[in-house]
């Protein structure tokens, strides 16, 4: 459980190219932090509303989760104040639209403590990731050295060359791969139930749950996970070694 008098943090979730997992990686953020005592405040900033459509299947049995959409805002009142979060919330997850322009990205970008960017192991999405982490340094003007920028590789299955072929283009953008996400059915569990990952019971979710442990660590305590550490998930499968990377290439 985190104090009571926990102070204010924003977390965007960021990634211009849609299909990419920002709303799985948002709610399950959300309801981490309700589950854990905080004032959670969820704003949903698409217009497809897949995050208040998860919302609206939360039971009231569980912790709340203060909705906020910012898609479809009321004409009688200003921008800037139908997007503001209750007073007491202490952490802010924001669920961004696909297609940012890099105007809208500076704006969003502006307040961020963290900025969690979810890539998927595809060719589209990793040349997506590195137009969308080069304007966060160059448009935005987020230098490295803040820690303000992680990257999560979701919806991974192990022991694949395109997980190996993602793995590396995340280590060579040079900022932190918060975690490591599997392809896992428990996610779409999840969200069918209104509920985070942490919140499913009597099932295979403990490796899904274990997986958040370095991501959390990085968005509250900014602290970078060793790459190494990634490549192995909860169920200790095998880290492949060079050989069987070399291995595996030459049969491509």
């Amino acid at each position: 459980m985190y104090p009571e008098d926990a102070a204010f943090r924003k977390v965007l979730v960021l990634n211009p190219k849609g299909g990419a997992g920002k709303s799985t990686l948002a709610t399950n953020l959300a309801a981490y932090y309700a589950v854990r005592g905080l004032r959670a405040t969820l704003m949903d900033m698409d217009a497809q509303g897949t995050s208040m459509r998860w919302l609206g299947k939360r039971g009231e049995d569980r912790p709340g989760v203060h909705p906020l959409k910012a898609f479809d805002l009321p004409a009688n009142v200003t921008r800037s104040f139908a997007m503001q979060p209750p007073a007491d919330t202490q952490r802010l997850v924001v669920d961004t639209p696909a297609g940012v322009s890099r105007d809208e990205l500076r704006e969003l970008t502006r307040d961020a403590d963290r900025i969690l960017i979810p890539v998927l192991p595809s060719d589209i999405d990793i040349h997506a990731a590195t137009r969308c982490v080069g304007d966060l340094l160059l448009a935005a003007k987020i230098p490295r050295s803040d820690n303000r920028i992680a990257v999560v590789a979701n919806r991974v299955k192990r022991n694949t060359l395109v997980f190996r072929a993602l793995m590396r283009f995340l280590t060579s953008l040079e900022i932190p791969v918060a975690g490591v996400l599997r392809d896992s059915q428990n996610y779409v569990r999840a969200f069918e139930a209104g509920r985070g990952i942490h919140e499913l019971r009597g099932g295979t979710q403990a490796r899904d749950v274990a997986q958040w442990t370095s991501l959390v660590g990085w968005v509250e305590e900014g602290r970078v996970p060793a790459i190494e550490s990634l490549w192995e998930d909860p169920a200790r499968e095998r880290k492949p070694g060079p050989e069987s990377l070399v291995s595996d290439l030459s049969r491509t």
